[in-house]
């Protein structure tokens, strides 16, 4: 991939697309977020997929970690993080993880799921069983907002991050 694109808005657009049909076809949250993003940096799309596979509804439907948050936080140690074990490479990626985190819970209020399904879904059940994906799943949670905005917020910080190297 090149280091900046020609065009960042459609970019971020086909990416968000890409990341809301991943969800749209059955993967959870986490693996739509972090699917869209499997390509910018060379990683098989069944590789990743089986990687944020325990992420999604808050980690393993915890309700905990929004899954939309974590798979955008898995991106961003593609982006800053090493296979060396250094407390730079750390710190470089702890940083990146905070900024996206503070950026995610500024237009979300929270980095937690059981809180933004809050007003949504009236018993948030952590039974493992995930629920059938029907126009009324759709229609009672903001899921898909949340792959639309982390996969925004990623972009955003990524441009930002790319203008500064």
């Amino acid at each position: 991939m090149s280091a900046e694109y020609s065009n960042w808005e459609e970019e971020t657009e086909a990416r968000v697309a890409r990341g809301v049909a991943y969800f749209k076809e059955g993967y959870n949250c986490a693996q739509s977020v972090a699917r869209a993003f499997a390509d910018m940096y060379d990683v098989p799309e069944d590789l990743i997929t089986l990687l944020s596979a325990s992420f999604g509804a808050g980690m393993g439907r915890m309700r905990e970690t929004c899954g939309t948050a974590s798979g955008m936080f898995m991106i961003a140690g593609l982006e800053t993080a090493s296979v060396e074990a250094s407390q730079e490479t750390k710190a470089r990626n702890y940083a990146a993880v905070q900024e996206l985190a503070a950026d995610f819970k500024a237009q979300t209020g929270s980095l937690i799921c059981r809180e933004l399904l809050r007003g949504y879904v009236k018993n948030v059940s952590t039974d493992p069983t995930p629920e059938a994906r029907t126009d009324e799943y759709y229609r009672k949670r903001p899921c898909v907002r949340m792959v639309e905005l982390a996969i925004r917020t990623y972009m955003s910080w990524l441009k930002r991050r790319r203008m500064q190297l």
